[in-house]
């Protein structure tokens, strides 16, 4: 059996899991067998919610194929350390645990050959299982497809077949972020298809990113506009990801960067704006009070009563990720410090490159969200005279501590208005290859008044290229720990390049290897399948380590 395979269950528990803490919950259902389940409206729209389990918060899950997985954003194991830790923000995490921690934090991805299925070690970053729930997505997708039309209230099919292949393009928009193209099935036809099923070839670049278009595409056509549940995904939501998409890929597939201005303008639909509160709107932005505003076109809505387990809901457990493990509650004097409601860490997991730090302007409010000093257990203040023994840089202190609970109650952003802005700004220059319009620099600068600072310098805005090395930027101080850097990096071809410049070492791939025992799976079935992908570009990227 391959690891695409489905197999075919008759028993199984299925744990629904939705990304709210609200309406949105967790439905947990006994025994069922393919012959009473899905027959309802109510039952495909459970069926269909299980295509949303790789997208919440909890330590593991399992949906019946493959081995317990960590989710995509799950700290510990999702977006933020596969894109952030092993990107440009973070510095190499010396004083820590070792292991895959450190390795990961200095972008070193030589040991995820030897990764295997399940979740024990290291192995729980092997994201190669998910292949499998590529499969079972497309079993969902069709048993959806094929149900009788009569059992369902207006819309309520299509929207539901939406939601599943919108979670399946995200399923595979991820997959090919962190290993290049894989194999999939994505046709149900194809699920009980042996010789589909022994396919173990990577297809090509423009294949898979088809795909993923497809997806998109159809839930953007097929999804509701508006739901009552916070953190179900939407049709805009669906826009956000296609717009992403098509930005990454655009130098490759030909009109992708049209379609992704056709999305922002069927995004600019007045529904949206920046956050604007308080005396610092972006710090405050991330704060329990502030869920789901004006900018948020959708989070991972979390609880603060949930604790990781499959039952309890979302939770995010970032902080204690971020805050060393002598973190002080209060200081010499007393006083409370930000961790006064938590105290220490589990050892500052994630942390900020001093070099990075100093890449931001004076004035930044978003520098408020790291702190360069923080009151030790031990009884002083730790700052930089003690960066590489006893810290290797400063804390986020982005999603902060706000309730005396295990585990706060933020939420994790997906999609920011900020975001769709400033991928506008770029597309705009990336189509006409030339210096922005005033509508781009625009909406930069919009994005810059919220963090205090003046507009781009007529330096930054000269030339295409100019532009281009501003936005990127802006990005990494704007959306640094909400998953996107390395992604951001790869499509300005700078990985290396920028990883070399903080870290003050190479890469050891672009994307991580696949695991040598699909590698080998494949052989068996006379089936090559590369163990590593690069994008065209890395190579003139590693030849310029050093001018970055």
């Amino acid at each position: 059996m391959t690891v695409m395979k489905k197999t075919t269950i008759y028993l199984l528990t299925l744990m629904l899991l939705a990304g709210c803490e609200k309406n949105f919950d967790p439905n947990i259902y006994g025994t069922l067998n393919s012959s009473n389940f899905p027959a309802t409206e109510k039952d495909y729209e459970s069926y269909a919610m299980l295509c949303y389990t790789p997208f919440t918060t909890t330590w593991v899950y399992f949906i019946g194929s493959g081995y317990n997985q960590h989710s995509m954003y799950i700290p510990e194991g999702g977006a933020v350390r596969l894109f952030d830790a092993t990107s440009d923000i973070m510095a190499p995490w010396t004083t820590g645990w070792g292991g895959e921690w450190l390795r990961f934090s200095m972008a070193d991805f030589s040991n995820c050959r030897y990764y295997y299925r399940g979740h024990s070690g290291a192995d729980h970053l092997n994201h190669f299982q998910k292949t499998a729930e590529v499969t079972r997505f497309t079993e969902i997708i069709g048993t959806i497809e094929n149900a009788p039309d009569e059992i369902f209230h207006g819309d309520k099919k299509r929207n539901l077949i939406g939601e599943a292949r919108l979670c399946r393009g995200l399923m595979m928009y991820y997959l090919l972020h962190m290993y290049g193209p894989l194999p999939l099935i994505t046709d149900p036809d194809d699920v009980h298809d042996q010789d589909k099923l022994n396919d173990m070839e990577r297809p090509s670049l423009d294949e898979m990113c088809k795909w993923i278009t497809d997806d998109f595409e159809f839930a953007i056509a097929n999804m509701a506009e508006n739901v009552s549940e916070q953190g179900r995904y939407t049709a805009d939501y669906a826009r956000f990801c296609l717009m992403k998409h098509c930005l990454n890929e655009g130098s490759h597939m030909d009109g992708y960067y049209e379609r992704g201005m056709e999305l922002y303008n069927e995004l600019n639909n007045g529904k949206y704006d920046l956050f604007t509160s308080g005396t610092n709107p972006y710090a405050d932005m991330f704060k329990i009070g502030n869920k789901f505003n004006r900018e948020i076109i959708m989070a991972v809505s979390c609880s603060e009563t949930g604790n990781g387990e499959g039952n309890s809901g979302n939770f995010w457990p970032f902080m204690m990720l971020a805050v060393p493990t002598d973190a002080a509650k209060t200081d010499a004097d007393g006083n409370p410090t930000p961790f006064a409601l938590q105290g220490g860490g589990w050892g500052q997991n994630f942390n900020v490159s001093p070099e990075f730090y100093a890449t931001y302007e004076d004035g930044d409010l978003r520098k408020d969200v790291i702190l360069t000093s923080y009151w030790s257990t031990n009884g002083y203040e730790v700052n930089d005279s003690h960066l590489g023994s006893r810290w290797d840089g400063y804390i986020i202190n982005k999603y902060p501590i706000e309730t005396e609970t295990p585990f706060q109650g933020t939420d994790y952003p997906l999609a920011r208005w900020a975001d769709v802005l400033l991928m506008f700004a770029e597309l705009d220059v990336r189509l006409s290859g030339s210096a922005p319009s005033q509508e781009a620099k625009d909406a930069v600068n919009k994005i810059r008044h919220r963090a205090g600072l003046d507009d781009l310098s007529d330096e930054d805005v000269a030339t295409a290229e100019a532009f281009l090395t501003a936005i990127l930027e802006e990005r990494g101080h704007e959306f640094i720990y909400e998953g996107q850097r390395k992604i951001d990096l790869i499509r300005f071809n700078v990985y290396a390049r920028a990883v070399y410049k903080v870290k003050g070492v190479t890469p050891t791939h672009q994307y991580m290897p696949l695991p040598d025992y699909a590698v080998d799976q494949a052989r068996s079935l006379g089936k090559t399948l590369t163990q590593t992908y690069l994008r065209p570009g890395w190579t003139e990227d590693l030849a310029n380590i050093g001018s970055y």
